[in-house]
């Protein structure tokens, strides 16, 4: 399995969710008499990276052979990421997602545009969090409708609910994870496993392997290499928040910054620093308020604690980690190459 495969199946995962979102969430959103609301859907599950649904196709052929009803299925999780992005720029009061106005902010202007009674703003920020219900709802019947069948799916239940509970929980515990707050490393990394980490990697992998009916040994370790590749992946999203170019991660750079979240790297600068620097980056770390200026110095402080190159040798942990998971199962040699590659992609992205 290449970057031809990979290419290949983020097509047709593309191809299974605008068949969906037009054939039935399109139609249904009509109802709503906000006609902005299927052109913000279709433009938010059009152009991601499918890494979720990826890893959960790969689950799927480390105990069965490649399958369209398993690809449709794993196209699903994509409607389930839009949930997450969704509410999540609402809770982080994000204007951009991926380079365009976030879905609060479309529905916001559609309602200015409008005249509307009432403030835009509200508007914006409730319609984004009930499209994202709405896609919750979808991507679990997306999956049911798949094509695969009724015992498969019966496995896959009780990890797909675990995923939804630990995503909902971890953006509960990241409410009040910010750096006023001086967490610990392992308490944020925690957040980060929970919140991202997890639904990511390690959940998708397990519910198509599980789909599957993979054996608990290759359940195991599919499991140990999610966690760290997860892991990793978060920590290169925590790198990419604080010096990001905003022509690729499609946000402002020091996103993170401005909304002083407490940050693998955030905290790893805290805990690094000697005397006089952390008693800098304390003061900028509790300061009620951030200008620009504030946080171009508080990312300058990050980079000269030594914390960039702390958290890059913790991904490369994670990462070595995670191929030594795989050395030893009968998982098949082409999809162990293909997990492989997808490491990498995880832990070296740019964006």
């Amino acid at each position: 399995m290449s970057a031809d495969w990979r290419a290949r199946v983020r097509t047709e995962v593309r191809a299974h969710l605008a068949d969906f979102v037009t054939g039935q969430c399109c139609t249904e959103l009509g109802n709503t008499r906000v006609d902005v609301a299927a052109d913000v859907l279709a433009g938010f599950v059009d152009g991601g990276k499918y890494v979720r649904s990826t890893f959960m196709y790969l689950g799927w052929t480390c105990g069965a052979p490649e399958d369209d009803a398993a690809l449709r299925a794993s196209a699903s999780l994509e409607l389930l990421h839009a949930f997450a992005l969704m509410q999540d720029d609402v809770m982080d009061e994000s204007e951009l997602r991926r380079g365009r106005p976030a879905a609060h902010v479309r529905f916001g202007q559609w309602h200015s545009d409008r005249q509307i009674p009432g403030a835009a703003d509200r508007f914006g920020e409730s319609a984004a969090i009930l499209l994202g219900d709405l896609c919750l709802v979808w991507a679990g019947k997306m999956l049911r409708e798949s094509g695969i069948s009724f015992d498969a799916l019966a496995r896959v239940w009780p990890r797909y609910d675990d995923m939804r509970i630990e995503l909902a929980i971890g953006q509960f515990a990241d409410l009040v994870n910010g750096s006023r707050s001086f967490p610990t490393l392992d308490e944020v990394l925690d957040v980060l496993r929970r919140k991202s980490g997890n639904y990511t990697v390690r959940r998708p992998l397990e519910i198509g392997a599980e789909m599957a009916g993979c054996t608990p040994e290759v359940l195991h370790a599919l499991g140990a290499y999610g966690t760290a590749i997860g892991e990793a992946f978060q920590l290169r999203d925590d790198l990419l928040g604080v010096s990001g170019s905003p022509t690729v991660t499609g946000k402002p750079a020091s996103t993170d910054l401005a909304a002083q979240k407490a940050t693998s790297v955030v905290v790893a600068a805290h805990q690094l620093a000697d005397t006089g620097l952390r008693r800098q980056l304390s003061e900028v770390m509790s300061s009620p308020t951030l200008g620009p200026a504030d946080t171009e110095r508080w990312r300058a402080m990050i980079i000269a604690s030594g914390a960039v190159e702390w958290i890059e040798q913790l991904i490369q942990e994670r990462l070595t980690l995670a191929l030594d998971s795989l050395a030893s199962t009968n998982i098949p040699r082409s999809t162990r190459e293909a997990l492989a590659e997808m490491a990498v992609v995880c832990t070296e992205r740019t964006a």
